[in-house]
């Protein structure tokens, strides 16, 4: 008995290290290609608008289909969702490599994005199903610190790579990666899904859900090219809402719909997305426009770029796993309320860089915003989590991670607009660093706005989700 319980032990951990895995080279793909982008631009010959979608065409199709992904796993079995998505991320991911064109490359990255949709979902969904209420949090405190780590650590590979051997290496060697993480995926997850006896694919749902959100992520990401009153995002937002609007009266009426909007009357698991996708906000912006700050302002190369964020990403990954802990035995609430408010503070202190700041002046600010993250990300991930049922932990994962991505080109739109309005000039003019400073001061304070609204609805509604599981076997006997 006590042997066949230490196997089932091990066999958790090992199946947490499977989707971290995947969700490594998944959340690396976010970040990764940003720096290798001049060097693609001078290979293939191409423009501005093109390095633009080679960008967009993996996080708008990311995003769309995150939905998609979590229902597929949930109706046709977690661990063959994720396998599946691994080995079309890692063969796109080849495809990629080899590119000799944009088009090529662009249409590999949004095959990239299909792979990354059908996976991620699939990951949380998976650690819900195998790890008990007791150690969800610390489970999930891993998976987030995963997540974190390869968002951050993503701008210093690319330039590793790029500089010291060619750009197609950052998609090459997700391959060695994506064969491994296969293997053993199929040897240690068990497979799982929702058992409820009537299951269908929701197509209506799936379609007007795929609109909606392409047109407003298409929308927020382009804002700041075309100009927000521009009749083309015009009518993007119009399509969204549409498109938004259809969805939800449709999941109303549906028998068996896509997303139970019932799990949205659980006020936890409304918070924890609502929380997510404030964080993400909040951060998504900030990350993009201090990569932008560091190189452009204070003259930094893409490594020592990517290297910036590495106190931050420490924190994380220092810090996730004990959140995790803690959100199992006190509940998440104070956790990510805490952490809001030091990912507030954290902003703060940026809005009080200068364009003769050195990395010691940006430190405080970056330790700050890595244990602020590792104490709200998790806790708030196991909030939500913990607040649907098992079976439909995959439509769960998928609305967590819509939020979060939808919250991080939100987030990337605002602050982009707010830094716009404040440029006037264009290099080599010199004022156009202050003026760069100064918008970015002004983008920060609104970021902590929106952080400080997020701690202040996670203490209003987010509560601790009770755990109710036997004891084990061996403790009856």
């Amino acid at each position: 008995m006590r042997a066949r319980i230490f196997a089932e032990e091990n066999r958790k951990w090992w199946t947490l290290g499977a989707v971290a895995f995947g969700l490594f080279m998944i959340m690396l793909d976010n970040t990764v290609v940003n720096v290798a982008l001049p060097s693609i631009q001078r290979d293939l010959g191409i423009g501005i608008s093109e390095l633009e979608w080679i960008v967009n065409g993996y996080a708008l199709t990311f995003a769309v289909l995150m939905l998609t992904g979590g229902k597929l796993a949930d109706l046709l079995g977690r661990r063959l969702i994720f396998i599946a998505g691994l080995a079309i991320f890692t063969a796109a991911s080849l495809a990629c490599g080899l590119a000799t064109s944009a088009g090529f490359l662009i249409g590999a990255r949004i095959v990239q994005g299909v792979g990354a949709a059908l996976m991620n979902p699939a990951t949380l969904s998976i650690i819900t199903a195998t790890f008990p209420p007791r150690q969800r949090g610390m489970a999930i405190g891993i998976w987030a610190g995963v997540s974190a780590m390869a968002l951050a650590i993503g701008p210093l590979v690319g330039g590793i790579l790029t500089e010291q051997i060619n750009w197609s290496w950052i998609f090459f060697v997700n391959i060695p990666v994506g064969i491994i993480g296969i293997i053993v995926a199929r040897l240690v997850i068990d497979e799982s899904r929702d058992q409820s006896e009537e299951q269908r694919l929701d197509l209506p749902g799936l379609l007007s859900s795929g609109i909606g959100l392409f047109a407003l992520t298409y929308g927020l990401i382009e804002a700041n090219n075309y100009g927000w009153t521009s009749s083309r995002i015009l009518a993007s937002f119009v399509v969204a809402v549409l498109g938004l609007v259809a969805f939800v009266l449709l999941e109303q009426h549906q028998r068996v719909p896509m997303l139970d909007l019932s799990l949205f009357k659980n006020p936890t698991f409304a918070a924890a997305n609502t929380v997510m996708l404030l964080v993400a906000l909040a951060m998504f912006g900030i990350f993009f426009f201090v990569s932008l700050y560091v190189q452009n302002i204070l003259g930094y190369s893409a490594t020592q770029a990517g290297a910036t964020f590495l106190p931050l990403t420490v924190m994380i990954i220092l810090l996730a796993p004990i959140a995790g802990k803690l959100s199992d035995r006190y509940g998440s609430r104070w956790p990510v309320s805490l952490g809001m408010t030091l990912v507030a503070a954290s902003l703060l202190v940026d809005s009080t860089f200068a364009v003769d700041s050195s990395f010691w002046d940006l430190l405080p600010a970056l330790l700050l915003g890595g244990v602020g993250m590792a104490l709200a990300m998790a806790p708030t991930t196991a909030a939500a989590m913990g607040s649907v049922p098992v079976d439909k932990a995959g439509v769960g994962s998928a609305v967590l991670n819509s939020a979060r991505q939808v919250g991080g080109s939100l987030g990337i739109a605002v602050m982009g607009a707010i830094v716009a309005s404040y440029v006037h000039v264009k290099p080599p003019d010199p004022r156009v660093k202050d003026e760069f400073v100064q918008g970015f001061h002004h983008a920060v304070l609104v970021g902590a706005g929106f952080a400080l609204l997020a701690a202040v609805i996670a203490v209003t509604f987010v509560r601790k989700i009770p755990h109710h599981e036997a004891q084990p076997a061996l403790e009856g006997a």
